[in-house]
Protein backbone atom coordinates (compact mmCIF):
# COMPACT_ATOMS: atom_id res chain seq x y z
CA UNK A 1 0.00 0.00 0.00
CA UNK A 2 1.40 3.40 -1.01
CA UNK A 3 0.85 6.41 1.25
CA UNK A 4 1.69 10.03 0.37
CA UNK A 5 2.02 12.30 3.40
CA UNK A 6 2.87 15.89 4.28
CA UNK A 7 6.43 15.83 5.60
CA UNK A 8 5.49 18.16 8.46
CA UNK A 9 3.12 15.70 10.14
CA UNK A 10 5.36 14.51 13.00
CA UNK A 11 6.44 10.88 12.97
CA UNK A 12 4.12 10.15 10.04
CA UNK A 13 6.74 8.10 8.22
CA UNK A 14 7.78 6.18 11.34
CA UNK A 15 4.19 5.35 12.24
CA UNK A 16 2.66 4.67 8.82
CA UNK A 17 5.60 2.63 7.53
CA UNK A 18 4.22 -0.21 9.62
CA UNK A 19 1.15 -0.36 7.38
CA UNK A 20 2.56 0.52 3.98
CA UNK A 21 5.15 2.42 1.95
CA UNK A 22 5.00 5.98 3.28
CA UNK A 23 6.51 8.72 1.12
CA UNK A 24 6.61 12.33 2.33
CA UNK A 25 6.92 15.72 0.65
CA UNK A 26 6.12 19.38 1.31
CA UNK A 27 2.37 19.92 1.60
CA UNK A 28 2.36 22.64 -1.04
CA UNK A 29 4.10 20.30 -3.51
CA UNK A 30 1.62 17.43 -3.35
CA UNK A 31 0.34 17.11 -6.92
CA UNK A 32 -1.89 14.94 -9.08
CA UNK A 33 1.20 13.40 -10.67
CA UNK A 34 2.59 12.35 -7.29
CA UNK A 35 -0.73 10.72 -6.36
CA UNK A 36 -1.25 8.64 -9.53
CA UNK A 37 -0.51 5.27 -7.90
CA UNK A 38 -1.09 6.22 -4.24
CA UNK A 39 -3.67 4.47 -2.06
CA UNK A 40 -3.87 7.07 0.70
CA UNK A 41 -3.18 10.77 1.17
CA UNK A 42 -2.33 12.45 4.50
CA UNK A 43 -2.31 16.25 4.58
CA UNK A 44 -2.43 19.38 6.71
CA UNK A 45 -4.41 22.57 6.09
CA UNK A 46 -2.06 23.94 3.40
CA UNK A 47 -3.01 21.26 0.84
CA UNK A 48 -6.23 21.76 -1.13
CA UNK A 49 -7.75 18.34 -1.72
CA UNK A 50 -10.31 18.32 -4.55
CA UNK A 51 -11.06 16.82 -7.96
CA UNK A 52 -8.12 18.63 -9.54
CA UNK A 53 -5.71 16.94 -7.13
CA UNK A 54 -7.28 13.48 -7.05
CA UNK A 55 -8.71 12.93 -10.56
CA UNK A 56 -7.42 9.71 -12.11
CA UNK A 57 -5.58 8.65 -8.97
CA UNK A 58 -5.96 5.43 -7.02
CA UNK A 59 -6.48 7.21 -3.70
CA UNK A 60 -9.05 5.43 -1.53
CA UNK A 61 -8.53 7.32 1.74
CA UNK A 62 -7.76 10.94 2.63
CA UNK A 63 -7.00 12.28 6.09
CA UNK A 64 -6.02 15.65 7.45
CA UNK A 65 -4.06 15.90 10.70
CA UNK A 66 -5.98 19.07 11.58
CA UNK A 67 -9.21 19.87 13.39
CA UNK A 68 -10.64 21.84 10.46
CA UNK A 69 -11.20 20.51 6.96
CA UNK A 70 -12.22 23.51 4.86
CA UNK A 71 -9.36 22.56 2.51
CA UNK A 72 -11.02 19.22 1.72
CA UNK A 73 -13.79 18.79 -0.89
CA UNK A 74 -15.90 16.43 1.22
CA UNK A 75 -18.60 16.10 -1.44
CA UNK A 76 -16.10 14.97 -4.05
CA UNK A 77 -14.68 12.34 -1.69
CA UNK A 78 -18.16 11.03 -0.88
CA UNK A 79 -19.21 10.84 -4.54
CA UNK A 80 -16.10 8.83 -5.36
CA UNK A 81 -16.26 6.51 -2.33
CA UNK A 82 -13.03 7.86 -0.89
CA UNK A 83 -12.75 7.47 2.86
CA UNK A 84 -12.05 10.55 4.97
CA UNK A 85 -10.93 11.43 8.48
CA UNK A 86 -9.75 14.51 10.35
CA UNK A 87 -8.37 15.08 13.83
CA UNK A 88 -11.07 16.99 15.76
CA UNK A 89 -9.89 18.36 19.07
CA UNK A 90 -6.30 17.21 18.64
CA UNK A 91 -4.78 20.66 19.01
CA UNK A 92 -7.61 22.35 20.93
CA UNK A 93 -5.72 22.42 24.21
CA UNK A 94 -2.69 23.89 22.47
CA UNK A 95 -4.73 26.79 21.10
CA UNK A 96 -6.27 27.49 24.50
CA UNK A 97 -2.77 27.67 26.00
CA UNK A 98 -1.77 30.11 23.24
CA UNK A 99 -4.72 32.33 24.20
CA UNK A 100 -3.72 32.08 27.86
CA UNK A 101 -0.18 33.25 27.08
CA UNK A 102 -1.50 36.08 24.92
CA UNK A 103 -3.81 37.38 27.66
CA UNK A 104 -1.21 37.12 30.42
CA UNK A 105 1.39 38.96 28.35
CA UNK A 106 -1.07 41.63 27.25
CA UNK A 107 -2.04 42.14 30.91
CA UNK A 108 1.62 42.70 31.70
CA UNK A 109 2.14 45.01 28.71
CA UNK A 110 -0.92 47.18 29.42
CA UNK A 111 -1.03 46.70 33.19
CA UNK A 112 -4.61 45.48 33.61
CA UNK A 113 -6.22 43.07 36.07
CA UNK A 114 -7.36 39.99 34.15
CA UNK A 115 -9.94 39.09 36.80
CA UNK A 116 -11.71 42.39 36.12
CA UNK A 117 -11.99 41.74 32.39
CA UNK A 118 -14.69 40.04 30.33
CA UNK A 119 -14.01 37.78 27.37
CA UNK A 120 -16.30 37.02 24.45
CA UNK A 121 -15.67 33.66 22.84
CA UNK A 122 -17.00 33.28 19.30
CA UNK A 123 -17.21 29.56 18.55
CA UNK A 124 -17.48 27.17 21.50
CA UNK A 125 -16.42 23.84 20.05
CA UNK A 126 -13.34 21.85 21.02
CA UNK A 127 -11.14 24.95 21.16
CA UNK A 128 -13.59 27.55 22.43
CA UNK A 129 -14.77 25.37 25.30
CA UNK A 130 -11.19 24.96 26.50
CA UNK A 131 -10.59 28.70 26.23
CA UNK A 132 -13.73 29.16 28.34
CA UNK A 133 -12.40 26.87 31.06
CA UNK A 134 -9.06 28.65 31.26
CA UNK A 135 -10.67 32.11 31.17
CA UNK A 136 -12.88 31.16 34.11
CA UNK A 137 -9.83 29.85 35.97
CA UNK A 138 -8.30 33.31 35.53
CA UNK A 139 -11.43 34.85 37.06
CA UNK A 140 -12.78 36.40 33.88
CA UNK A 141 -16.43 36.95 33.04
CA UNK A 142 -17.17 34.79 30.00
CA UNK A 143 -19.74 35.44 27.27
CA UNK A 144 -20.26 32.67 24.70
CA UNK A 145 -21.47 32.98 21.11
CA UNK A 146 -22.15 29.94 18.94
CA UNK A 147 -25.27 30.14 16.75
CA UNK A 148 -25.21 26.47 15.63
CA UNK A 149 -24.95 25.24 19.23
CA UNK A 150 -27.61 27.73 20.32
CA UNK A 151 -30.02 26.24 17.76
CA UNK A 152 -29.08 22.64 18.55
CA UNK A 153 -29.30 22.92 22.33
CA UNK A 154 -31.57 25.86 23.02
CA UNK A 155 -29.20 26.68 25.87
CA UNK A 156 -29.39 30.36 26.80
CA UNK A 157 -25.73 30.41 27.77
CA UNK A 158 -25.03 30.97 24.07
CA UNK A 159 -25.58 34.68 23.60
CA UNK A 160 -26.17 36.80 20.49
CA UNK A 161 -23.17 38.44 18.87
CA UNK A 162 -24.26 41.90 20.03
CA UNK A 163 -23.50 40.87 23.63
CA UNK A 164 -19.99 39.86 22.61
CA UNK A 165 -19.38 43.43 21.48
CA UNK A 166 -19.56 44.62 25.08
CA UNK A 167 -16.65 42.40 26.16
CA UNK A 168 -13.13 43.61 26.87
CA UNK A 169 -11.52 40.75 24.91
CA UNK A 170 -12.99 39.05 21.83
CA UNK A 171 -11.44 35.82 20.60
CA UNK A 172 -12.50 33.87 17.48
CA UNK A 173 -12.60 30.06 17.36
CA UNK A 174 -14.88 29.35 14.43
CA UNK A 175 -14.53 27.19 11.34
CA UNK A 176 -14.44 29.00 8.00
CA UNK A 177 -17.87 28.98 6.37
CA UNK A 178 -18.00 30.88 3.08
CA UNK A 179 -21.78 31.25 2.99
CA UNK A 180 -25.05 30.18 4.59
CA UNK A 181 -26.73 31.05 7.86
CA UNK A 182 -23.51 30.44 9.79
CA UNK A 183 -21.20 32.29 7.41
CA UNK A 184 -17.92 33.21 9.10
CA UNK A 185 -16.01 34.55 6.09
CA UNK A 186 -15.13 38.13 7.08
CA UNK A 187 -17.25 37.79 10.20
CA UNK A 188 -14.96 40.41 11.70
CA UNK A 189 -15.64 43.11 9.11
CA UNK A 190 -15.96 46.88 9.29
CA UNK A 191 -19.38 46.74 11.00
CA UNK A 192 -18.06 44.17 13.50
CA UNK A 193 -15.10 46.29 14.53
CA UNK A 194 -17.19 49.46 14.75
CA UNK A 195 -19.51 47.64 17.17
CA UNK A 196 -16.71 46.80 19.64
CA UNK A 197 -16.33 48.84 22.80
CA UNK A 198 -13.48 51.34 22.88
CA UNK A 199 -10.35 49.73 24.30
CA UNK A 200 -11.29 46.18 23.27
CA UNK A 201 -8.74 43.50 22.49
CA UNK A 202 -9.24 41.39 19.34
CA UNK A 203 -7.72 37.90 18.95
CA UNK A 204 -8.02 35.56 15.97
CA UNK A 205 -6.46 32.10 16.03
CA UNK A 206 -9.15 30.34 13.97
CA UNK A 207 -8.95 31.09 10.23
CA UNK A 208 -7.35 34.06 8.50
CA UNK A 209 -10.42 34.81 6.40
CA UNK A 210 -12.61 35.15 9.49
CA UNK A 211 -11.31 38.71 9.76
CA UNK A 212 -11.24 41.31 6.99
CA UNK A 213 -7.64 42.53 6.76
CA UNK A 214 -8.55 45.99 5.49
CA UNK A 215 -11.22 46.50 8.16
CA UNK A 216 -8.86 45.36 10.91
CA UNK A 217 -6.11 47.72 9.76
CA UNK A 218 -8.59 50.58 9.62
CA UNK A 219 -9.88 50.03 13.17
CA UNK A 220 -6.33 49.73 14.53
CA UNK A 221 -5.47 53.07 12.88
CA UNK A 222 -8.36 54.76 14.69
CA UNK A 223 -6.91 53.77 18.07
CA UNK A 224 -10.18 52.14 19.13
CA UNK A 225 -8.54 48.83 20.01
CA UNK A 226 -6.19 48.43 22.94
CA UNK A 227 -4.54 45.48 21.21
CA UNK A 228 -4.82 42.89 18.46
CA UNK A 229 -3.34 39.38 18.36
CA UNK A 230 -3.25 37.30 15.17
CA UNK A 231 -2.08 33.75 14.60
CA UNK A 232 -3.95 33.41 11.30
CA UNK A 233 -3.83 35.65 8.24
CA UNK A 234 -5.52 36.12 4.93
CA UNK A 235 -3.46 34.85 1.98
CA UNK A 236 -1.06 32.70 4.02
CA UNK A 237 1.85 32.30 3.62
CA UNK A 238 2.05 35.68 1.85
CA UNK A 239 0.69 37.69 4.73
CA UNK A 240 0.17 41.45 5.00
CA UNK A 241 3.42 42.84 6.43
CA UNK A 242 1.80 46.16 7.30
CA UNK A 243 -0.80 44.38 9.45
CA UNK A 244 1.93 42.37 11.15
CA UNK A 245 3.63 45.59 12.18
CA UNK A 246 0.33 46.95 13.54
CA UNK A 247 -0.67 44.05 15.83
CA UNK A 248 0.69 43.50 19.34
CA UNK A 249 1.45 39.82 18.81
CA UNK A 250 1.64 38.19 15.40
CA UNK A 251 2.51 34.51 14.96
CA UNK A 252 2.81 32.15 11.96
CA UNK A 253 -0.30 29.98 12.38
CA UNK A 254 1.20 27.94 15.21
CA UNK A 255 -1.36 28.33 18.02
CA UNK A 256 -2.19 24.64 17.70
CA UNK A 257 1.42 23.54 17.29
CA UNK A 258 2.09 21.95 20.66
CA UNK A 259 3.99 18.72 20.22
CA UNK A 260 1.25 16.88 22.11
CA UNK A 261 -1.38 18.20 19.70
CA UNK A 262 0.64 17.38 16.59
CA UNK A 263 1.30 13.81 17.68
CA UNK A 264 -2.32 13.35 18.79
CA UNK A 265 -3.49 14.46 15.35
CA UNK A 266 -1.14 12.01 13.65
CA UNK A 267 -2.31 9.13 15.84
CA UNK A 268 -5.98 9.97 15.19
CA UNK A 269 -5.58 9.74 11.42
CA UNK A 270 -3.40 6.63 11.80
CA UNK A 271 -6.18 4.90 13.74
CA UNK A 272 -8.74 6.01 11.15
CA UNK A 273 -6.51 4.67 8.37
CA UNK A 274 -6.27 1.30 10.11
CA UNK A 275 -10.05 1.12 10.56
CA UNK A 276 -10.66 2.04 6.91
CA UNK A 277 -8.29 -0.55 5.46
CA UNK A 278 -8.89 -3.16 8.16
CA UNK A 279 -5.26 -3.39 9.24
CA UNK A 280 -3.97 -3.91 12.77
CA UNK A 281 -2.79 -0.77 14.54
CA UNK A 282 0.47 -1.01 16.44
CA UNK A 283 1.41 2.64 17.07
CA UNK A 284 0.20 4.61 20.10
CA UNK A 285 0.75 8.18 21.21
CA UNK A 286 3.09 7.24 24.05
CA UNK A 287 5.57 5.86 21.52
CA UNK A 288 6.24 9.31 20.10
CA UNK A 289 6.08 11.79 23.00
CA UNK A 290 9.46 12.57 24.59
CA UNK A 291 9.99 13.30 28.27
CA UNK A 292 9.18 17.00 28.83
CA UNK A 293 12.20 19.26 29.35
CA UNK A 294 10.40 21.15 32.12
CA UNK A 295 8.69 18.67 34.39
CA UNK A 296 8.48 20.95 37.44
CA UNK A 297 8.15 24.66 38.10
CA UNK A 298 8.78 26.10 41.56
CA UNK A 299 6.77 29.19 42.52
CA UNK A 300 8.58 31.27 45.10
CA UNK A 301 6.50 33.07 47.71
CA UNK A 302 7.85 36.43 46.52
CA UNK A 303 7.10 35.79 42.84
CA UNK A 304 5.06 38.83 41.75
CA UNK A 305 3.49 37.31 38.65
CA UNK A 306 3.45 33.56 39.23
CA UNK A 307 0.91 32.71 36.51
CA UNK A 308 2.77 34.58 33.80
CA UNK A 309 6.08 33.14 35.02
CA UNK A 310 4.83 29.56 34.82
CA UNK A 311 2.99 29.92 31.52
CA UNK A 312 5.88 31.72 29.82
CA UNK A 313 8.25 29.02 31.06
CA UNK A 314 6.40 26.61 28.78
CA UNK A 315 4.98 28.90 26.11
CA UNK A 316 5.88 32.56 25.66
CA UNK A 317 3.96 34.06 22.73
CA UNK A 318 6.50 36.89 22.49
CA UNK A 319 9.12 34.50 21.12
CA UNK A 320 6.93 33.45 18.18
CA UNK A 321 6.01 37.09 17.60
CA UNK A 322 9.67 38.09 17.50
CA UNK A 323 10.49 35.28 15.06
CA UNK A 324 7.73 36.25 12.62
CA UNK A 325 8.71 39.93 12.66
CA UNK A 326 12.02 38.96 11.05
CA UNK A 327 9.96 38.40 7.89
CA UNK A 328 10.23 42.11 7.06
CA UNK A 329 13.99 41.64 6.58
CA UNK A 330 13.39 39.03 3.87
CA UNK A 331 13.13 39.88 0.16
CA UNK A 332 9.46 40.24 -0.78
CA UNK A 333 9.52 37.12 -2.97
CA UNK A 334 10.92 35.00 -0.12
CA UNK A 335 8.54 36.01 2.65
CA UNK A 336 6.06 33.22 1.97
CA UNK A 337 8.82 30.64 2.20
CA UNK A 338 10.04 32.28 5.41
CA UNK A 339 6.55 32.00 6.92
CA UNK A 340 6.39 28.31 5.97
CA UNK A 341 9.89 27.69 7.34
CA UNK A 342 8.87 28.96 10.79
CA UNK A 343 6.07 26.41 10.81
CA UNK A 344 8.18 23.58 9.43
CA UNK A 345 11.01 24.16 11.91
CA UNK A 346 8.84 24.96 14.90
CA UNK A 347 10.50 23.98 18.20
CA UNK A 348 9.09 21.32 20.49
CA UNK A 349 6.46 22.87 22.73
CA UNK A 350 4.83 20.73 25.40
CA UNK A 351 1.43 21.38 26.96
CA UNK A 352 0.83 22.48 30.56
CA UNK A 353 -0.47 19.04 31.53
CA UNK A 354 3.09 17.67 31.39
CA UNK A 355 4.38 20.00 34.10
CA UNK A 356 3.84 20.05 37.86
CA UNK A 357 3.78 23.44 39.59
CA UNK A 358 5.01 23.48 43.18
CA UNK A 359 3.02 26.18 44.98
CA UNK A 360 1.94 26.72 48.59
CA UNK A 361 -0.91 29.19 48.03
CA UNK A 362 -4.15 27.16 47.92
CA UNK A 363 -6.11 29.66 45.81
CA UNK A 364 -3.25 29.96 43.33
CA UNK A 365 -3.03 26.17 43.20
CA UNK A 366 -6.64 25.97 41.99
CA UNK A 367 -5.94 28.54 39.25
CA UNK A 368 -2.96 26.56 37.99
CA UNK A 369 -5.08 23.42 37.93
CA UNK A 370 -7.78 25.27 36.00
CA UNK A 371 -5.18 26.20 33.40
CA UNK A 372 -4.22 22.54 33.02
CA UNK A 373 -1.11 22.21 35.17
CA UNK A 374 -0.57 19.50 37.74
CA UNK A 375 0.19 20.92 41.17
CA UNK A 376 1.80 19.96 44.44
CA UNK A 377 3.15 21.74 47.52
Amino acid sequence: MKIIADENIPFVKECFSSVGECLTCHGRKISNEILKDADALLVRSITKVDEKLLAGSNVKFVATATIGFEHIDIDYLAKNNIGFSSAPGSNANSVSEYITSAILNLADKYDFDIAKKSIGIIGVGNVGSRVEKKAKALGMKVVLNDPPLARQTGDEKYRPLKEIFDCDIITCHTPLNSDGIDKTYHLADEAFFKSLKKGAIFINSSRGKVHDTGALKNIIRTGKLTAAVLDVWENEPNIDIELLEMVDFGTPHIAGYSYDGKVAGMIMIYEAFCRHFGVEKTGKIEDFLPVPKISEIFIKNNEKKPLRFAVNSLYDIRKDDSALRQMKNEPADNRGAFFDSLRKNYPVRREFQNTTVRVDDTSLKSVFEGLGFKTTK
